[in-house]
Parts: structure tokens; sequence; C-alpha cells
């Protein structure tokens, strides 16, 4: 599966601390096109514009580190994926809550909470991946 990166998991070296060390699995960059880049105590995305970042290859137990790193679980991210060129499918985003990043608040379609808003986005918007930046 890829993974699209915008932040902290752009640096190599965190990468290696949050997977296994020699772990490459940068595959290139990549432009999400729908969303753009706004920093916090750390990045997230928001509605609209687009962003720079780089794509990750990982498997099942390297998503779950990143989940993990990401603090999923306790909702400070939620995982979302968008549409990325036909011959790979989809990658996976991570989004972060503005509210628990000192943001002010972002402006996602109504919903009951993050991850339901973000997902209606996706749906709604039509984000796209990009190879390339």
């Amino acid at each position: 599966m890829y993974v699209f990166v915008y932040g902290t998991l752009t640096d190599r070296e965190r990468v290696d601390e949050v997977l296994e060390p020699d772990t490459d699995a940068f595959a290139g960059e990549a432009t999400l096109e729908g969303f753009h880049r706004v920093d916090g105590r750390y990045p997230t995305l928001a509605p609209g514009g687009h962003v720079v970042g780089r794509l990750l290859e990982v498997d099942d137990y390297a998503l779950r580190r990143l989940d993990r790193y990401e603090s999923v679980d306790s909702g400070l991210y939620v995982r979302v994926t968008v549409p990325f060129d036909a011959e790979r499918g989809e990658a996976a985003v991570y989004v972060g809550d503005p509210s628990r990043l000192g943001l002010e608040a972002v402006d996602w379609p109504a919903g009951p909470t993050l991850e339901s808003q973000v997902r209606r986005y996706v749906a709604e918007a039509e984000p796209t991946l990009v190879r390339g930046a």
C-alpha cells in the first residue's frame, strides 16, 4: 500500500525510527491535489489547494506502525484513502484533528466526527494524488 506523507515522515531518519532501520519505504515524490498543509503543533491537512510530499510503500505491519505513530487510536489523526492513478488505485493519507493540534477550526463538511467529515470531503471533492512534485 502507498501512504502519502507531508510532514515529519518526509524525513528518512524519522521513517527509520518509526519503521525498521534500513527499510527503504520511500517511493518518490507526489502532490496531493484538493488538500493543503497547515501547521500547528504538528502539520495536518485542510480542504482545498495542494500539498507536495513523499510516498511511502508499506506492508500491513508497517501501516500499523504508522497508525501508532500518528496516534490514530486516540483520534489525533485519522487515516483516509484518496485516489492514486489508475494502476495504483488508492493511497492512505493522515489528517490531524485541528483542535488537538492547536489550530483554528478547519472548514470540513458537517459530520459527527473528524473521520466522517474528512471522508465526506474526500467523497464530495474527489482529491487526487499524482506522482511527482
